[in-house]
């Protein structure tokens, strides 16, 4: 009963110690400016490198990827934070350029910029919208719950504490906006990095860092291919699943463009990509390993099982409270992210071009978190949770990313053949990759082989449709540079 009590002041304390952090550093700030949009969700455009680094690392790095990667219980996983900082430069150096020269606020006003075309624009922000009201906001309160009742061995159903997790998010998305969210994720991100540190430590130091007994294969990182990751997926959709995820993704490539300047934002993303490539690897596989060695074969149960078992009630608490932040950071930013699309893309573009964007944005939120609530025991019915939001996500990624490489790469490319491969996408990818389709994994290719033909499928559609159906040659036009297709 001490020990628990412990837990629970230690946690509480330092969840309000963060609150207050960030309620003192952005009090008074931005409520003279003049556009709504800017001041919700980009912050005034104010965000320093580092608030930037910190908010893209914990934005990112959540239940869903310390919960579900380490549920791996193999060191494979890591290959997904290796490619990520690839991902993270080709947003630095390929998409901020572009997004800055054309002052995006969402990652889709490019797509109407460059189809000279709002429909598009339209049609991909539904679909982001409907990424984090049906896979993101759900997995991230599912699996942060999970943690916490697995930790903390508890025996309070995990809707409750899912309700509280999805009440508390809300209500900072709601009236903190998005300067709120990278400051605290900031804050938030230097402890639970520390902590995980801390976790992985412990954990070495339980096996007395020996690694005997566990099978080769949860220690390399060559997956064959019955692994979730088989080397040559490194060759074909890895990087292009990087690419959408850090350079299009508007819940990730929105804290970029809130820096004031790109040369800062770059700076950030520069930061977040050290941050990636040094730390993150072993503390989203280690623990999970160990665990293995220690408890077996026990999926998305292993981190929080031994985080409960290693750490002391004290630290404990201070890790519970880091990720509590990392959950509410990590839903909260979703939850920005989707209204962002759903009020700049949709609502005043077709509805009302000057609404109240903080009123509409509650209404939006609240919406999004009822549906976050009523998903959670459909991905509780998840075998491997960070599988099956990769997998769900590709149905979105790859169509959506072929949108972005046409409209980067050529013009004079009708935005409805744009659309077009972007159905085409979606339909196929969902055709190949579920087994209750008939064409399930042609010739046994993994999914992420699908994802990368599902890529040059879509591109290919679209200049297709441009040529054949509107009658239009599309020119190469990258850097001024324009050449003639045939």
């Amino acid at each position: 009963m001490t020990e628990n009590l412990i837990q629970i002041l230690v946690f509480v304390g330092v969840t309000i110690a963060i609150a207050f952090a960030t309620y003192l550093h952005c009090k008074g700030k931005g409520h003279r400016q003049a556009n709504q949009n800017k001041e919700y969700f980009l912050a005034g455009g104010g965000l320093a490198w580092y608030f930037v680094a910190g908010s893209i690392t914990l934005t990112n790095l959540s239940t869903d990827q310390l919960v579900g990667m380490n549920g791996n219980q193999m060191a494979l996983l890591a290959l997904w934070e290796f490619s990520a900082v690839v991902g993270l430069f080709i947003l630095a150096k390929v998409f901020l350029p572009v997004y800055y020269k054309y002052n995006c606020t969402t990652t889709t006003e490019l797509l109407e910029q460059r189809y000279q075309n709002k429909n598009i624009r339209a049609v991909i922000s539904v679909m982001f919208f409907l990424g984090s009201a049906l896979i993101f906001c759900p997995a991230v309160i599912y699996s942060g719950s999970l943690f916490m009742q697995t930790m903390f061995n508890v025996d309070i159903p995990l809707m409750y504490i899912a309700i509280t997790f999805a009440a508390v998010g809300a209500m900072y998305a709601i009236f903190g906006g998005l300067r709120a969210v990278a400051v605290s994720d900031t804050y938030s991100g230097v402890l639970l990095l520390g902590m995980a540190i801390v976790v992985v430590l412990l954990a070495l130091n339980a096996i007395d860092y020996d690694f005997s007994g566990i099978p080769a294969e949860r220690l390399t990182l060559i997956g064959d291919d019955d692994s979730p990751i088989p080397w040559h997926t490194l060759l074909t959709g890895m990087i292009f699943i990087q690419m959408f995820y850090w350079g299009t993704n508007q819940v990730i490539t929105q804290r970029a463009m809130a820096a004031p300047s790109l040369k800062e934002a770059q700076k950030g993303v520069f930061a977040a990509a050290g941050i990636r490539f040094l730390i993150v690897p072993a503390i989203i596989v280690v623990p999970g390993i160990i665990s293995y060695k220690l408890y077996g074969d026990i999926g998305d149960a292993a981190y929080g099982r031994i985080v409960g078992d290693l750490l002391p009630a004290w630290l404990s608490g201070i890790f519970a409270a880091a990720m509590a932040a990392a959950v509410l950071t990590t839903y909260n930013s979703n939850l920005n992210s989707a209204t962002a699309l759903y009020v700049c893309d949709v609502h005043e573009a077709y509805i009302n071009d000057s609404p109240n964007v903080q009123r509409l944005s509650g209404w939006v939120t609240a919406g999004l978190t009822i549906l976050s609530l009523l998903l959670v025991p459909v991905y509780a019915q998840a075998d491997s949770i960070i599988n099956l939001l990769q997998q769900l996500y590709g149905l979105l990624s790859m169509p959506i990313l072929s949108i972005f490489v046409v409209g980067l790469l050529f013009k004079n490319v009708h935005a409805n053949a744009g659309i077009t491969a972007v159905i085409f996408g979606v339909l196929f990818y969902g055709l190949v990759s579920f087994p209750i389709s008939p064409l399930f994994a042609p010739f046994g290719l993994h999914y992420i082989h699908l994802m990368f033909i599902t890529l040059i499928s879509c591109v290919s559609v679209a200049l297709l449709v441009n040529k054949v159906v509107f009658k239009q040659s599309a020119s190469l036009s990258w850097a001024n540079s324009e050449v003639k297709v045939a």
